[in-house]
């Protein structure tokens, strides 16, 4: 598979790793958290030094019961920072993590390469219409309403989580299909209106998602349903995150997006090794 950026092609051959920078004061890990312009292009040459292809750039948290903020008000917090990263790594593939038509707009514009959308189009109509004429790749996540209410919400998968995901991502990707999108990744959601049974659930089905025709993009990085069962916190869940990291590999995902991109790029390489290794 290839993905093309805005007239750059990437190719999918080998898993890929999406570095988290997130410029917000309230993201659930305070480890992701950027502060300055100079600080994000940092972060991003340590990340891509590291291994990462991809460079998530967001400015609005989407942790449970996070309020959204406004489309102006995200471009204030991470335009300045997509245009430093990209003319400071111009190799770089710099992701916009938004649910605004006008902040893909503006940051494909300063340099971004793809857009990221924890939405699926719901939560700004005029999203889908503006994709076409992006020219970039588009992260397709399935999330049930928006963050401050999305757990509240987990009771409507009846029996069938990953029946009612899949379905869920199908039809829009049809949609996105017929209006001219073509280069679409595709996200389950984990964390994202569900509970730590049906994340596993979805995680154990993950291959399931490739029948989708088309990548398959998993973020579940430090998050709760990873460290609540095992009784520690985010700060110390990154062995129990790269265990997992290893696991989805195995499972069929081609980019995983991460706050620790060293130990994401170890996983893949190990991946790699068990797919080489004979069988005896």
């Amino acid at each position: 598979m290839t993905l093309n950026c805005n007239g750059r092609l990437l190719s999918l051959t080998r898993p890929l790793v999406m570095g988290i920078l997130n410029l917000t004061p309230d993201s659930f890990y305070a480890g992701s958290r950027i502060a300055s312009v100079q600080q994000a292009v940092d972060r991003a040459g340590e990340m891509l030094a590291a291994g990462a292809t991809f460079i998530d750039v967001g400015g609005m948290s989407s942790r449970p019961g996070a309020e959204l903020i406004s489309a102006a008000e995200e471009m204030d917090r991470i335009l300045p920072s997509i245009a430093a990263i990209a003319a400071a790594h111009p190799a770089s593939f710099v992701s916009v993590d938004t649910i605004y038509a006008a902040t893909a707009r503006a940051a494909v514009s300063a340099g971004a390469a793809l857009v990221n959308d924890i939405s699926a189009g719901n939560l700004d109509p005029d999203l889908f219409p503006t994709l076409p004429g992006l020219r970039v790749p588009y992260v397709l996540m399935h999330m049930p309403g928006q963050p401050t209410d999305m757990q509240q919400r987990t009771d409507q998968y009846g029996s069938d989580v990953v029946t009612s995901v899949w379905d869920f991502l199908a039809r829009k990707l049809g949609q996105l299909r017929a209006a001219g999108v073509h280069d679409v990744i595709v996200d389950p959601g984990w964390g994202f209106g569900k509970t730590a049974e049906q994340n596993y659930t979805l995680l154990r089905n993950l291959a399931l998602f490739r029948q989708l025709g088309a990548p398959l993009l998993l973020g579940i990085s430090r998050k709760s349903s990873i460290w609540r069962p095992l009784g520690i916190t985010a700060e110390t869940s990154l062995p129990a995150t790269t265990a997992l990291h290893l696991y989805a590999l195995q499972q069929g995902a081609n980019i995983l997006r991460v706050h620790d991109v060293a130990e994401a790029v170890q996983s893949v390489h190990l991946h790699e090794l068990l797919a080489a290794a004979p069988h005896i």
